[in-house]
């Protein structure tokens, strides 16, 4: 195909040379109704851009064929068979192949450590979770993608799932043995699904870790408003094979996306797809090449280890992005939590995760040397600054089998049932009702349907008294939890 198109770009650009005018939504009418402080802000552009996909950009039955069009395209570029684009973010994108894969069997195998989002797609799907506890680093608190081993040892407990659902690479940067998963899932004729939300630059330079497709997933969604260059909740479905339906994948995501796509998104997904095909190459490598130099500065850092080989290995992860930074603090006697919020007031820097020793640093092919001296300089600072801090508050950090919570009841009956707040005290023993996750990274410690212990319930509550963010309780304060009645 000719990947020098960009036929939603393209069409915005028409639009507007053709003088259209639509008496339809949006009500801004690009931006003519719009307060004047609100523009001062956000500026005129994005009001004009934002025109009605359906009706407006294309005709009313959209046979200008151009979202369609864009998604071949996209397809194209990256190897896979099919691509949809969604706008609503990879939360739907992993909601959508879930339901779409499951056919009535005994639930999904799905990795503990997934998102929120995929606990949110066994909510809404009524699917039963079989659970592949993922490999766990007790010593650093830290847990790695499945190892294909551990994927087969869940198909033989649980031969009759759907589908197997990985998430790779997980919010640290580590990915898992895709290829190895893969094969394991296939030689019993069952999909793959990878929630690859942060890989959606992996096709476009051969040292990054493997994408999914190339790794023989069936079904591979990624976000491209995180490593790529889209805009918040810029989604893409890549589909190939025959073991998942494409329709009823289409079907699924119908069912839980918006009538009114923002062209701003699809836009800049069409955008990106193209700058990567002509330049990703060099952008990538370039960005790789900053990536170690920062690397290397940030190492001379006293007490901050920049995690690298000790995140692989064969108890460990089968690879890792080295675009994510990851620092480990935890030897400075103060926490991540202390570090982010030190960076943002002092330094106007934001970092992309934290937790109770490790701060990361997120790289993309946008940032060049000076947004990386900012971010360096920021560092040394903090690190300055971080002899005067207060000892951190201790959590309270159990073993790992004690973070495995049982499953008792499938997580919609346990969200949507009969549900009682009880005081923290008196939750142990009882059936979670409600998410409860540390964010980020976002993965959830308890979900709708597992037996919540003490330990847990002591993790969470001495972790927010730290400064862990749990943005999802029914009580922020945790004083008292929700569950099932």
């Amino acid at each position: 195909m000719d990947q020098s198109e960009a036929p939603l770009l393209d069409a915005v650009a028409d639009y507007h040379r053709q003088d259209r005018y639509g008496f339809s939504p949006p009500g801004h009418r690009q931006g003519r109704g719009a307060d004047d402080r609100v523009l001062a802000v956000l500026g005129r552009d994005p009001f004009r851009a934002d025109v009605l996909a359906s009706g407006g950009l294309d005709d009313r039955r959209s046979r200008g064929g151009l979202l369609s069009h864009a998604e071949e395209l996209m397809a194209d570029a990256v190897g896979a068979e099919y691509a949809f684009f969604s706008t609503c973010g990879s939360s739907l994108s992993v909601k959508a192949a879930m339901m779409a894969v499951s056919a009535g069997g005994d639930g999904l195998l799905v990795t503990r450590d997934s998102h929120k989002s995929i606990v949110a797609g066994l909510v809404f799907g009524g699917l039963q979770p079989r659970w592949i506890t993922p490999q766990w680093d007790a010593d650093r608190h830290l847990s790695h993608p499945p190892s294909p081993q551990q994927v087969e040892e869940a198909w033989q407990h649980h031969p009759d799932a759907d589908a197997a659902l990985i998430v790779s690479p997980s919010p640290y940067g580590t990915c898992a043995d895709l290829a190895g998963i893969a094969d394991v899932c296939h030689r019993r004729g069952k999909p793959l699904i990878v929630d690859e939300a942060w890989g959606a630059h992996l096709p476009f330079h051969r040292e990054l870790p493997t994408w999914a497709m190339d790794a023989g997933a069936d079904v591979c969604v990624v976000n491209v408003h995180k490593m790529g260059m889209g805009f918040e909740q810029g989604s893409v479905f890549h589909v190939q094979g025959d073991l998942v339906d494409r329709q009823r994948l289409s079907a699924c995501a119908d069912l839980l996306m918006t009538t009114s796509p923002n062209v701003l998104v699809y836009s800049a997904i069409d955008g990106w797809r193209r700058q990567m095909v002509e330049h990703g190459e060099p952008l990538v490598g370039g960005a790789l090449e900053l990536a170690t130099s920062v690397r290397g500065a940030v190492a001379d850092l006293v007490d901050v280890d920049v995690m690298d080989d000790e995140l692989l290995g064969e108890q460990a992860s089968h690879d890792l992005d080295r675009m994510q930074v990851l620092l480990d603090v935890s030897a400075t006697g103060t926490s991540g939590y202390q570090a982010v919020d030190w960076l943002r007031e002092h330094r106007r820097v934001d970092v992309g995760m934290s937790d109770h020793r490790r701060i990361l640093a997120t790289l993309s092919t946008a940032d060049d040397t000076a947004t990386t001296g900012r971010l360096l300089e920021a560092l040394q600072a903090w690190r300055r600054a971080a002899d005067d801090f207060d000892s951190p508050p201790e959590i309270h950090l159990p073993d790992p089998e004690e973070l495995q919570l049982e499953t008792v009841m499938l997580p919609r009956d346990a969200f949507f049932g009969p549900t009682e707040m009880v005081p923290a005290a008196e939750a142990c023993g009882r059936i979670c009702a409600e998410q409860i996750t540390p964010y980020p990274p976002g993965i959830p410690a308890a979900i709708p349907g597992e037996r919540l212990n003490q330990t847990v319930i002591d993790y969470l509550r001495s972790g927010l008294a730290a400064g862990m963010n749990l943005p999802d309780p029914a009580d922020p304060s945790l004083e008292r939890l929700r569950v099932v009645a």
